[in-house]
């Protein structure tokens, strides 16, 4: 694994027991420039894990408490008169940050959902003609609970298709629930947590996993997986090119983290599920065959011929 990568990871891990691998997925997405939306339920971490993230990264962390009565205004800003210089001046919102904690999003009505599109695509805001750039890097995190969905609004697929990855945590381990609960009694918590990286080094490292190599052969197969799901009788709504490019992305930051400078079918096979199964849409067959969109992934891309050798 990559050393720089390993010390954070290792700094959340202070806090968030025994979810190692979600704590590589989301620094993951934070490389390839990505946002996460993390789907579970109440008290497993899922806010705890977000704001390590940002503590363990020198920038600034912003968090909105998402409810019917939030305006776009409060995320992204507003323009007023200065008096003394009668001009409009912008006043920025919650979104002006590197890290943005929006807390269960499915509770925010369309208006202010829409609000974010241009936020997680463009990384800019656009306001009253003017253009206000996000600073780098700059990502979404947001939680939202499956149950007690009454009094929410369900995010539109365009919405969805911004999110990079979702992920979800589970209940943890017996062993690591005694920690936690252990950890609870001592008060430590994200907050207590230093920063071991600053924002500079993390746009360096989100360049160097750009630079990730995935050969043709990779390619095809993130390709030919995408190309299944659209041709599949249990899929309803295939997956989008956006999403055949940030299951390339996501396979090459992930090759990063784990040390190396090529893609493999593994490193796709890691990734995938994360960064696809939120973009399907089941048909009637579907849902009756599988029990989740993951499920129907996982089938699919097992009818896909896997490269031998990323070379």
């Amino acid at each position: 694994m990559n050393e720089k990568i390993k010390i954070l990871a290792d700094n959340i891990e202070k806090v968030i027991v025994g979810k190692r691998e979600s704590v590589l997925k989301i620094i993951t997405a934070m490389l390839c420039g990505g946002h996460v939306l993390i789907e579970d339920v109440p008290g497993v971490g899922k806010t705890q894990l977000v704001s390590a993230l940002a503590k363990s990264v020198d920038g600034k962390f912003n968090r909105i408490q998402l409810t019917p009565d939030v305006m776009p205004s409060d995320i992204v800003g507003f323009s007023m008169i200065n008096r003394q210089t009668n001009e409009l001046e912008y006043k920025e919102g919650a979104a002006m940050c590197n890290f943005l904690l929006a807390d269960e999003i499915n509770r925010a009505s369309p208006k202010s959902q829409s609000s974010l599109l241009e936020v997680m695509e463009e990384h800019q805001i656009s306001i009253d003609g003017n253009t206000h750039v996000l600073p780098t890097p700059f990502m979404t995190l947001a939680t939202q609970n499956p149950v007690e969905t009454y009094g929410t609004y369900h995010l539109p697929e365009a919405q969805m298709d911004r999110f990079i990855m979702k992920i979800s945590m589970g209940y943890p381990a017996y062993e690591d629930e005694l920690k936690i609960m252990e950890n609870g009694e001592s008060a430590k918590s994200a907050k207590d947590l230093d920063a071991v990286m600053t924002t500079d080094e993390v746009a360096k490292l989100m360049e160097f996993a750009a630079r990730i190599t995935a050969a043709p052969s990779i390619r095809k197969y993130i390709l030919d997986i995408v190309t299944a799901t659209r041709n599949s009788e249990y899929i309803k709504l295939g997956v989008s090119p956006r999403g055949s490019i940030a299951l390339l992305r996501a396979s090459k930051a992930y090759a990063f983290v784990m040390g190396r400078g090529y893609v493999t079918p593994d490193d796709v096979k890691s990734v995938m599920k994360e960064v696809l199964a939120h973009r399907l849409m089941l048909s009637p067959k579907g849902k009756s065959a599988f029990e989740d969109n993951g499920a129907a992934l996982d089938s699919i891309a097992m009818t896909v011929n896997s490269p031998v050798s990323a070379e």
